[in-house]
């Protein structure tokens, strides 16, 4: 079955707010390479990269949508691995698709909601104002700081990182998938939180962390934003009639 790329980019766009969520100017959300039209199986991936390309065309796939694209270094001559990945997407008739900020901040298809339900969490509500959208989310409950590391290292299918600078029993927490150490000091002091979950930081925010008295767990960059892509690509598939997959390529970082 063929279905026009322009079809689906449109409901994709609409989907996640494109238009209205700011981002960084280098994350250029929505269709960074256009195919030739045709859509007849889509690939998700975290990472726009040329492993990634290589095996979703290896693959048969003719949509790629990941959560971190192309275009990271800004304008830039198409030249080196750039050019590689260009003619790559050529060659194959590959179209990609880039979500970042949107794909973090969906309310059900969300890096950070998807993350959430995954550690038996219930009540949340969205936080964490960045560039004028809540990217984030903070939880209420009561759970043993333990027993959440052991939930998210579940969840991430991996080891999670703790500075257990914070209470034991853990009543106030914040998500925000990916990089997000830096908002360490923005989570206890304008969101209040006791707890606050990300996928990486700096060395520096372990001491931040304990002066703030807060704990921190890394469950990793990669990992923790592996939920938006797969449940973005599962709900167009199912929506178009495609079939779809997921091309794991996990950083450890």
């Amino acid at each position: 079955m063929k279905t026009l790329l322009h079809d689906l980019v449109k409901e994709m766009d609409t989907l996640l707010r494109i238009a209205e969520i700011s981002d960084y100017p280098t994350a250029v959300n929505g269709l960074q390479i256009e195919n030739s039209g045709k859509v007849t199986r889509i690939g998700a991936a975290v990472d726009g990269c040329e492993w990634t390309m290589t095996e979703a065309a290896r693959r048969g796939v003719d949509l790629l949508i990941v959560h971190h694209g192309l275009l990271w270094g800004g304008l830039a001559p198409v030249t080196g691995i750039f050019r590689r990945k260009v003619k790559l997407a050529f060659e194959a008739d590959l179209a990609v698709y880039s979500a970042h900020l949107p794909l973090d901040a969906h309310p059900t298809l969300g890096n950070n909601v998807l993350l959430a339900k995954a550690l038996g969490l219930k009540k949340y509500e969205p936080a964490f104002e960045e560039k004028g959208s809540k990217i984030g989310l903070v939880a209420t409950t009561s759970l043993e700081r333990n027993t959440l590391m052991k939930k998210l290292a579940t969840a991430v299918g991996g080891p999670v990182k703790l500075i257990a600078g914070g209470p034991e029993k853990c009543r106030r927490i914040g998500i925000v998938t990916g990089g997000a150490g830096s908002l360490v000091t923005a989570a206890a002091t304008r969101e209040k939180v006791d707890t606050f979950i990300t996928g990486e930081g700096s060395n520096a925010t372990f001491t931040a962390a304990e002066e703030l008295g807060v704990n921190l767990l890394y469950g990793g960059h990669y990992a923790t934003e592996t939920f938006g892509v797969k449940a973005f690509a599962a709900h167009m598939a199912g929506k178009f009639r495609l079939p779809w997959e997921f091309i794991d390529h996990p950083t450890g970082m």
